[in-house]
């Protein structure tokens, strides 16, 4: 029986007790929700997705197929996984290492990841960002913000809409503000986000030497 309410939950997902679910999500088949992870309302948790214990996450997120999110990533409404994409939550991984040390990553409001995409952690992911597809993040995104490749290089910005953004009506010294050709909507690009290397710096590992 199903004690989650007005809830989807297919008979082969894996509830753990705990787990809190908002009320008109759907959990697809073969999902495992850890104790104490918060799935907020109107989610869709799409097949063999893996939520780990302690995971928060908002309102009408989409996680997709084979995707894991795990212990320190928190999701913000509206946010977007694509299929498979790759969370990461230890910068220094050792099967043989006891004191493993969690960085948090944090996807803000609207943004979106795609398919195979991978988020190095301890970084935050700006509001309405876009992560193409198969990129690796290795640092902070700015809001709005397109990022491609491997390592992500920032490629411009993007609207609310995820359409990239092109048509500058009007510039003042600390931003330019673009209006969107397919949904005509204003937004405003503080010009310090615009001035980042088109190569986004590594966040943590910045050690001499580091090839990775």
């Amino acid at each position: 029986m199903n004690k989650y309410e007005d809830v989807f939950i297919h008979p082969s997902a894996e509830i753990k007790p705990g787990a809190r679910i908002g009320r008109g999500s759907m959990i697809w088949n073969q999902a495992q929700i850890r104790e104490s992870a918060v799935i907020g309302k109107k989610c869709i948790i799409g097949k063999s997705v893996y939520i780990d214990q302690g995971v928060k996450i908002g309102d009408r997120v989409k996680v997709q197929n084979g995707v894991s999110v795990y212990c320190g990533v928190e999701l913000e409404d509206d946010v977007f996984l694509g299929p498979f994409s790759t969370l990461t939550n230890d910068l220094y991984p050792r099967a043989f290492d006891p004191d493993w040390q969690i960085y948090k990553t944090l996807i803000k409001k609207g943004a979106s990841i795609g398919a195979n995409a991978t988020v190095v952690c301890g970084n935050t992911i700006g509001e309405y960002a876009m992560i193409g597809a198969g990129t690796v993040v290795v640092s902070d995104v700015p809001p709005h913000g397109l990022v491609l490749g491997n390592p992500g290089k920032l490629f411009g910005f993007v609207c609310i809409c995820g359409r990239k953004l092109s048509s500058l009506i009007e510039e003042n010294e600390q931003a330019k503000v673009f209006k969107c050709d397919h949904c005509a909507k204003h937004i405003s690009i503080p010009k310090e986000n615009m001035q980042l290397s088109k190569s986004l710096k590594r966040k943590h590992l910045s050690l001499e030497g580091d090839n990775l």
